[in-house]
């Protein structure tokens, strides 16, 4: 079957390639061909050469493979969260007397809700890269693949389908392409989408009430859908444990409430190499130690008993795992990573409670070290050549 596939697929290469009527084309087929095949070219001058069976779009397909359990449980917990809250007459209405719904019923729910958030965020970026490429005549950046899919897992359910076209238009012309494409960016380009939708769309972002997709006639009395942030910042009693918080079981955006997911993902990034466990470490610690600090200097926001909490609520680890370790906008050298993990940890923290309008420090945090990640590196590096010079002067 493959064979066939990929005799059918370079049956038409001729018509893409110089000459071909669709020549201009070209780079969209190539991106099509070299994501499901293997790349034909290979290292013709002679000499020693470093090979590695790992390119761009297998080391990005990595990274969604380490996304699809947060995915997956994100789009059970819409689900879950839809029907916790709706009145027993509406459940009844909608399933019949002596009912509950099931498992299979919340997943079906959240992919109604998630799908087509996922649909627009791919159709308008690959789009928006299919021009780029067509019209400046260069390869496709693999870089969406990931950006196409972190980006609704950064949103609620709720958003309206155009501010995520007009969040992804800005996050690849603005927030990739202006720099020269994947590779040249400064800051994560889903991180910078986020960051667009929060200051242009408050309401539609961080509401109380968008985070459960219940209408509100169907809810039960004294419903409110704020995130756990958002009542620890505003002073209300936690509504969950901390295991609750662990796996996931509250309300939030898509993909970032499960801090075990977040594990499961971390586990395949660091095992493949893709991930960097540095920043991940340091971050954590970064993040505890800030925590520690502020709850134990007259905050309020989880208790001095709670500290700790700061890790499993909000999207903390859904930051620190998949957005942190952003390998273009993310410090490069090892001593590096430590430095940029720490910080980024602290800062999220520190934003978190000591500002009353945003209760959630993670992405701030993050986009601000990954413009003064290079800053990190040229120190460590400067650092490096200094002893290096005192060892050679000896």
């Amino acid at each position: 079957m493959k064979k066939q596939l990929e005799e059918l697929v370079h049956k038409y290469k001729p018509l893409f390639e110089k000459g071909g009527k669709l020549e201009k084309f070209y780079f969209i087929y190539e991106a099509h061909e070299t994501l499901f095949f293997q790349p034909k070219e290979v290292t013709k001058p002679r000499g020693g050469h470093i090979r590695d069976a790992v390119d761009m779009k297998r080391m990005m397909i990595t990274v969604i493979a380490a996304l699809v359990p947060c995915l997956l449980f994100g789009m059970w917990n819409v689900g879950d969260q839809h029907y916790m809250y709706m009145t027993q007459q509406a459940l009844v209405e909608e399933f019949g007397l002596g009912v509950v719904p099931g498992l299979m019923d919340k997943v079906l729910f959240g992919a109604i809700q998630v799908v087509p958030i996922i649909a627009v965020s791919y159709i308008v970026g690959l789009g928006i890269e299919f021009t780029f490429a067509t019209v400046r005549r260069h390869p496709i950046n693999e870089g969406f693949l990931v950006t196409g899919l972190l980006l609704p897992m950064v949103c609620p359910s709720t958003i309206p389908l155009w501010q995520v076209a007009v969040a992804t238009i800005f996050a690849v012309v603005l927030g990739k392409e202006v720099f020269g494409g994947t590779g040249m960016n400064i800051m994560n380009p889903a991180l910078t989408a986020r960051a667009f939708l929060f200051f242009a769309y408050p309401a539609q972002i961080s509401g109380d009430k968008v985070w459960v997709d219940v209408d509100p006639t169907l809810v039960v009395d004294g419903f409110s859908g704020a995130t756990i942030l958002g009542d620890a910042a505003n002073g209300v009693a936690l509504k969950g444990s901390f295991m609750d918080m662990f796996f996931g079981f509250i309300p939030g955006c898509i993909g970032e409430t499960s801090t075990l997911m977040c594990l499961v993902g971390a586990a395949i990034l660091i095992g493949s190499g893709v991930g960097s466990w540095r920043t991940m470490l340091s971050m954590l610690l970064g993040g505890l130690a800030m925590a520690f600090v502020v709850e134990n200097v007259g905050s309020e926001f989880f208790g001095a008993e709670n500290f700790f909490y700061h890790i499993v609520a909000g999207g903390f680890a859904f930051g620190a795992v998949f957005m942190a370790t952003d390998p273009v906008s993310a410090a490069q050298t090892n001593n590096g990573k430590y430095i940029y993990g720490f910080l980024a940890g602290v800062l999220a923290i520190l934003i978190r409670v000591i500002n009353p309008a945003y209760p959630e420090g993670v992405m701030l945090a993050i986009l601000l070290m990954n413009v003064l990640a290079p800053l990190v590196d040229y120190f460590v590096v400067s650092a490096n050549k200094k002893r290096r010079l005192k060892r050679a002067t000896v």
